[in-house]
């Protein structure tokens, strides 16, 4: 184990904000300080682990570990626009990023000469031009040993990086106590020029948070535990008895239980590592419960290397990234604000900021708070060197409490800080977020409990932001797509006036005039839903020719397909229904892509190609 000075960093979360209508919010928003605190050596940092933990553990253990047992053995397009050169691959769509330069793993990746699919654990190469697989890599052997489930990749030239999970399975490498069921990451580094083949894999301790592609490296964020091998209790002892073993089985765990251990394999062979305690670092008020881990892969080495890994002391499932940062989120609000003078705390969201401005590995520059829950990564924006971040509170601790009510919120990096600059606050009052959508310096804000009040925010001074506009219709928009200058579409669900869900519903927004945004049209698909509402790789906008197309299911016969829709102007009109052989047995279309003019649909079942004009099926090439 490496000794030496952990550099650390924190921040300070200042209050001041200004609010604009609907009416502010006035009670006084507490003041949390996450501030720089430096280890002196790895010793510190043990013993400031343990006592987090101690202070943190309860009768059943910390929280997110495994359960006790005996320790012996028991902003982007999703589209690229312009003529292309003669030698070029043809026009084709991208996933559907939240930022441009910061592309997202999914089951389906094209470059416009290959199409790379990953279902069922199985990666398939095929040729859009001819229609025909290349090749196929059964990622459920390349894995190994154990129950890995490939879930997504990113594509780089003729390499793909391959993201899999392993619930299961014990690790290989460094032997370690028996502290029940084990979370992995792999990655799999696969050539793509020939035969599909394995380079390299990597494994480390956690669970995948995400990962992102910028330029031409790839930031993976894993969630690790301490593997402290917590005693089972007697059937008849206390909370309290519980407890002090456990803290007591905290006070004999070495360092190395807190930091995670990793593997990796390449043509030179098999290595071991763990991440260097000099690599660590953690804000102020932390549970010793989580590690954040960010490894670094350059793609174009062909290698995939040790990771280079960094580690904060934290918790966090949410990633959002840019061309210069990476922000990772603990958007379950597990963290708590304490009012002045307050009998019960109040959930938070913490926001950990790295940079990513220089070559080699990120820095952990500041971190910051803001009060409430964090919807998904579209709550998060970088602009013009400020981060906006909109979140509910519900002081009741409900869904939708009668207290509840939203915000967004600016802040600013200041030193090793997240400071917040500004603020609007009151947003959907009894109600939650259900989209948000930044574009440039002006937001959009969806909450719902029984009308779908869309708000548009007006962002240019981050220290005052306020509410410039409201539109109050049934339904909700769980997700808001840009299609087009001062055009949003939505994917959600219609409602009664009673809330009471009504099926699918695709609205198109005239937001041109922030102050008076207006629904232009409008698709209802009762009964039905859109993988879209939640997920918008599953989106897919061609601006070319305003096509729109997302997988839908429903009940019946017949009801699992893609609906295909069509923008012209103020009108949103269906084109068609796609449905795929034997649909109905394995799963409804997942994605959809498009190369030339070809629109391609994925599910489980295989892959179909379907002409752009007129929507008639050109080629089927089945999952076998």
């Amino acid at each position: 184990m490496k000794r030496g000075i952990v550099a650390l960093t924190g921040l300070a979360l200042v209050a001041g904000c200004t609010a604009g209508t609907p009416e502010p919010d006035r009670t006084e928003r507490p003041t949390v300080a996450l501030r720089l605190v430096a280890f002196d050596s790895c010793a510190d940092a043990l013993t400031d682990l343990r006592a987090a933990a101690r202070k943190a553990v309860g009768p059943w253990g910390l929280t997110g570990a495994p359960q006790p047992q005996t320790a012996a053995g028991a902003e982007g397009s999703g589209a690229r626009a312009g003529a292309a050169p003669a030698d070029a691959p043809p026009q084709h769509s991208a996933t559907n990023n939240h930022e441009a330069a910061a592309d997202e793993p999914d089951v389906i990746k094209t470059d416009g000469t290959r199409i790379v699919t990953l279902t069922g654990g199985v990666l398939r190469v095929v040729d859009p031009g001819r229609r025909t697989r290349t090749g196929q890599l059964d990622l459920r052997r390349a894995a190994g040993h154990g129950q890995w489930w490939a879930s997504k990749l990113l594509l780089h030239d003729d390499r793909a990086i391959v993201l899999t999970a392993d619930a299961y399975s014990p690790p290989r490498g460094v032997v370690r106590p028996d502290v029940g069921p084990s979370r992995e990451t792999q990655a799999l580094l696969v050539d793509l020029a020939g035969t599909p083949r394995v380079l390299g894999s990597y494994r480390i301790d956690g669970e995948l948070v995400d990962a992102r592609k910028i330029g031409d490296t790839a930031r993976v964020v894993v969630r690790s535990r301490p593997r402290i091998a917590f005693p089972r209790p007697a059937r008849d002892a206390t909370d309290a008895e519980r407890t002090a073993a456990n803290q007591a089985a905290i006070d004999r765990a070495p360092l190395e239980d807190w930091l995670p251990r990793y593997e990796w394999t390449d043509g030179g062979g098999q290595r071991t590592g763990q991440l260097p305690c000099d690599r660590l670092s953690r804000p102020t008020g932390h549970t010793g419960s989580a590690l954040l881990n960010l490894l670094s892969f350059d793609l174009g080495t062909g290698t995939l290397g040790d990771g280079d890994p960094i580690g904060v002391v934290a918790e966090g499932d949410t990633v959002y990234g840019t061309a210069d940062s990476l922000y990772v989120a603990d958007s379950g609000g597990r963290s708590v604000l304490l009012r002045a003078g307050a009998a019960r705390a109040e959930a938070s969201t913490d926001v950990h900021r790295f940079d990513l401005s220089r070559p080699g590995r990120p820095r952990y520059v500041a971190s910051g708070a803001v009060p409430g829950h964090l919807l998904n990564q579209y709550a998060l924006s970088e602009w013009k060197g400020h981060l906006r971040v909109a979140t509910t509170t519900d002081p009741e601790g409900r869904v939708r409490g009668a207290d509840s009510s939203s915000a967004v919120y600016v802040l600013r990096t200041d030193g090793d800080e997240l400071r917040r600059v500004g603020m609007v606050d009151g947003l959907g009052r009894g109600e939650r977020i259900y989209s948000v959508r930044y574009l440039g310096d002006t937001g959009y804000v969806v909450t719902f409990r029984e009308t779908d009040p869309l708000y548009t925010l007006d962002l240019r001074d981050p220290t005052a932001p306020k509410v410039t506009g409201e539109l109050k219709i049934t339904g909700y928009s769980g997700h808001l797509q840009p299609v087009g200058e001062g055009r949003l579409l939505g994917v959600g669900q219609e409602a009664d006036e009673r809330g009471v869900r009504q099926g699918l519903l695709v609205s198109l927004f005239d937001v041109a005039d922030p102050a008076k945004p207006t629904r232009i049209a409008r698709y209802h698909r009762a009964g039905s839903h859109s993988p879209a509402e939640h997920d918008p790789h599953a989106l897919l906008f061609w601006p070319a020719s305003g096509l729109v197309v997302l997988p839908v299911s429903g009940p019946g016969s017949g009801s699992q397909g893609a609906l295909v829709l069509r923008i012209d102007g103020s009108s949103l009109t269906q084109l068609g229904w796609i449905t795929h052989p034997g649909v109905g047995q394995r799963g409804g279309i997942l994605r959809s892509l498009i190369v030339g003019d070809t629109l391609w649909t994925l599910s489980d079942a295989g892959l179909q190609a379907t002409d752009l004009v007129g929507l008639a099926r050109r080629g089927w090439i089945p999952a076998t």
